[in-house]
């Protein structure tokens, strides 16, 4: 099993780095991904990769401050879209082998998803 942090570090750097190989190694089939404000979950691994794949613009991410203990692990990150900063707090949950098995991530305001990725997400 690797460690939370490990996993938590690779997990940012290879979404960064755009590496769909490497950040897909790291998620569990039945990975999770929710997202509150919009009333959106991605389910499994295929989804999630291309929900990253397919976001519109030239996005990029740093990571303020990252925690990890045990299983679980909760990042402060920016997403710089267009020029504009964008804060977000994302929380990760592992499965015993260490893989990312969900993720719940908050972004500053409620908004209406962008158009395109229907055919991923389950609005709820």
């Amino acid at each position: 099993m690797t460690s939370a942090e490990a996993t938590v570090s690779a997990y940012w750097a290879t979404l960064e780095a755009r590496d769909w190989a490497a950040f897909g190694r790291l998620l569990a089939d039945d990975v999770v991904y929710h997202l509150p404000q919009t009333r959106e979950r991605v389910v499994g691994r295929e989804s999630f990769l291309r929900l990253n794949q397919e976001y519109p613009g030239d996005w990029h991410l740093t990571v303020t401050r990252a925690v990890a203990s045990g299983r679980h692990a909760a990042a402060w990150i920016t997403c710089v879209l267009a020029g504009k900063e964008v804060p977000a707090a994302s929380f990760l949950d592992l499965d015993e082998a260490g893989l990312v098995r969900e993720v719940t991530e908050f972004w500053p305001e409620p908004y209406e998803p962008p158009p395109g990725r229907e055919h991923l997400v389950e609005r709820y």
